[in-house]
């Protein structure tokens, strides 16, 4: 796995979170910043197995989804979600900062799962089965799609 990827995730994709504003609108998509980071934070539910999500993709079209994960190719922009509506989610949280903080806690307990249970796999809808690599791969490069869509480069050092 990649170390600087999971460090990233630990220590600088919040901070890098916290220069969008949350009402403010991305260079692409429906979505303003507090939508965006709710929206991740159901993500890292899913890679938790907190929140399990129909499987969207199987057979020759699952093999070539997770070449593209394993690979260093970045998300489109305005990539669609088949699980999401047209019209983003309603927020759940109160403002921006409580979002951030309930992500940082998602981010946490997925840490603390897979720190606890090493062998553990998840099921992704769009990736199928991930262990706790593929899952950071996963996470760091959907991280940087929505930094990128907020005008935030965050490439790695």
């Amino acid at each position: 796995m990649n170390e600087q990827k999971l460090q990233f995730l630990k220590n600088e994709f919040i901070p890098l979170l916290r220069k969008i504003d949350g009402a403010a609108g991305g260079s692409w998509g429906l979505m303003n910043g507090q939508q965006m980071v709710e929206h991740f934070c159901d993500t890292v539910k899913n890679a938790s197995g907190k929140l399990i999500l129909p499987v969207v993709n199987q057979g020759e079209t699952l093999e070539k989804s997770r070449i593209f994960l394993f690979s260093e190719k970045p998300f489109r922009e305005n990539t669609k979600n088949p699980l999401l509506p047209e019209t983003p989610l309603l927020l759940r949280k109160a403002d921006m900062e409580t979002a951030l903080e309930k992500l940082g806690e998602e981010l946490n307990y997925f840490f603390k799962v897979f720190e606890n249970n090493p062998g553990l796999v998840t099921s992704n809808p769009f990736y199928g089965e991930l262990d706790f690599t593929g899952n950071v791969q996963l996470l760091h490069k959907h991280a940087l799609h929505h930094l990128r869509q907020f005008g935030i480069d965050a490439t790695l050092k």
